[in-house]
């Protein structure tokens, strides 16, 4: 018998095993579909195009999106220790203000942006030293890029061009205007939550972490949740938890495993033959940004051809150069819709061809660069394929389907091509690889419709306030918790994955009665 079963070791369930686990007298089981993270691959930078759709993916799709001309979305998720920080390109945002202060307006209490910048600066070892916005001394790294690839540099050049300030800590006292992104790596390499949290966590003797374990569904006596049924090298098992089933299973599996659990929507779940139990809006709310990308093809060099044999010697015996490229090495925040508080729209900018959904293999030298609709309206949902545990979920972003989501990727494609075309980076540009044919809004939302998908930042599908309380605990419902991205109630302006591991965090010390850290006033500014 176990005191906590955490179903998935990723971003969120290796920090909430860490943290619980800061406990001698605790014993705690990790379940994970996947396999170990031992591959070298993993821990390699530049390698986080080719792990897409390799045995460490789920490697889901959606269902046919309205706002994309009705294709499938290809949607990796991370399916290995560490999940989809083990795959992901690495990026450290954490959002705006704006997006905790509504949180608590919301009316969760102890989620404003005071209350949770000092839980980002609790996981956090930033390279760059402790300030009232960074932590150091934490267990996951954030860094500066070692690549520093001249083109990221240009393109914030022409972003200032085009009227975007710079900013050197998108991170800071605010987050508009252009820079370069900060990485989860350590000394060159990916820093993964299972490298910062799980594998110290279980040295110490008291996480077990079963791999290759499939979660079938959760085991109730009564209202309380007791233990799952999981699947492991053909045996079906069931595994007890004395105090917590702790579910960390991300936005698109957590919300599946609750329904085939019998909890979720009565309407949705009797169709496909599973007998509800406990009525919630499980799987509803579904947010995720969805972006675009233009590609320039150009004689400066990009990291395909900067990826030689010296470059791999240099990335294993110094942890730097190309090799150590996570690919969008830089972007920006801005406003451009009328009346927004906070920025609409976010920018990658890449340094190299990423030409297809799945990112493409690169054939030619090219920057890839564009916007994401990071504040949406639109909203889609997770149901049931069928009551078969392996099956898929049936996903549904609903992409663009609200005037605001378009005028702002509208805004965003219109900005993009102004500073594809400033004078800073016309000696790289040696031709137009993808762009739409005009910036008339028929030609843009033509192009958008046949080429933008997911940057993978699904949240929202078992928001607190309708699935959780403030503490993450499933209402109506005992010794059941969610720790992932699906608690936001609404999405964060950027990149999704330090936001989960400061949620893992703050979640770990409710979970342990312990008293919340300080709250830290800090004022944001405006560029």
């Amino acid at each position: 018998m176990y005191d906590y079963v955490i179903v998935g070791a990723g971003s969120a369930g290796c920090v909430v095993a860490h943290r619980l686990g800061e406990d001698p007298d605790v014993k705690i089981a990790v379940l994970e579909a996947g396999p170990p993270d031992d591959a070298p691959e993993i821990h390699m930078p530049l390698a986080f195009g080719p792990n897409l759709t390799s045995d460490w993916d789920w490697a889901l799709f959606s269902e046919p999106e309205p706002g994309l001309d009705h294709r499938r979305n290809y949607l990796p998720r991370g399916r290995v220790l560490g999940g989809s920080s083990s795959l992901n390109a690495m990026i450290y945002i954490r959002g705006n203000r704006a997006d905790y202060d509504e949180w608590a307006a919301m009316g969760l209490e102890g989620w404003g942006y005071d209350d949770i910048l000092p839980y980002f600066k609790r996981a956090e070892d930033n390279e760059r030293g402790a300030s009232r916005y960074h932590g150091v001394g934490g267990p996951l790294s954030v860094s500066d890029s070692r690549s520093m690839h001249p083109v990221v540099e240009t393109w914030i050049e022409a972003a200032g061009e085009a009227g975007v300030p710079h900013n050197d800590d998108l991170n800071g006292a605010t987050q508009e205007g252009a820079g370069r992104y900060q990485l989860t790596q350590r000394d060159g390499r990916r820093c993964s939550t299972a490298v910062a949290y799980l594998h110290p966590a279980v040295a110490r003797g008291n996480v077990d972490v079963l791999t290759d374990a499939r979660v079938y569904r959760l085991l109730f006596e009564g209202e309380r949740a007791v233990g799952v049924e999981y699947m492991r090298h053909g045996k079906l098992e069931e595994i007890r938890a004395e105090r917590e089933v702790i579910l960390a299973a991300g936005s698109y599996h957590t919300p599946q495993l609750l329904m085939l659990s019998g909890v979720g929507p009565a309407d949705q779940l009797t169709p496909v033959g599973v007998e509800p139990r406990h009525e919630l809006p499980v799987g509803q709310n579904l947010q995720d940004h969805v972006m675009l990308n233009f590609v320039c093809l150009t004689d400066k060099g990009s990291l395909i051809s900067s990826a030689t044999p010296e470059a791999f010697a240099l990335y294993e015996t110094e942890g730097r150069g190309p090799v150590t490229s996570n690919g969008g090495e830089g972007g920006a925040f801005v406003r451009l819709r009328d009346g927004v508080e906070a920025p609409d729209v976010q920018f990658h900018i890449g340094c190299l061809l990423l030409h297809e959904e799945f990112l493409g293999v690169p054939f030619d030298d090219a920057y890839t660069f564009g916007p994401a609709v990071v504040k949406p309206t639109s909203r889609g949902q997770v149901t049931l394929r069928s009551p078969i545990a392996h099956a898929r979920p049936r996903i549904l972003h609903n992409y663009l389907q609200t005037e605001e989501d378009r005028q702002s990727m509208v805004a965003g494609v219109r900005l993009n091509m102004e500073i594809s075309a400033a004078p800073a980076l016309r000696e790289w540009r040696r031709a137009d690889f993808l762009v739409p044919k005009s910036d008339s809004e028929a030609d843009i939302m033509d192009f958008v419709q046949r080429r933008a998908h997911t940057l993978y930042h699904p949240v929202g599908t078992c928001a607190m306030g309708s699935v959780v309380d403030a503490e993450c605990r499933v209402l109506g419902l005992e010794g059941l918790r969610v720790v992932d991205a699906s608690v936001m109630p609404t999405i964060p302006r950027g990149n999704t994955n330090a936001p989960t591991i400061m949620v893992a965090e703050k979640a770990s010390d409710m979970i342990r009665g312990l008293s919340p850290l300080p709250a830290e006033a800090v004022k944001e500014v405006t560029a």
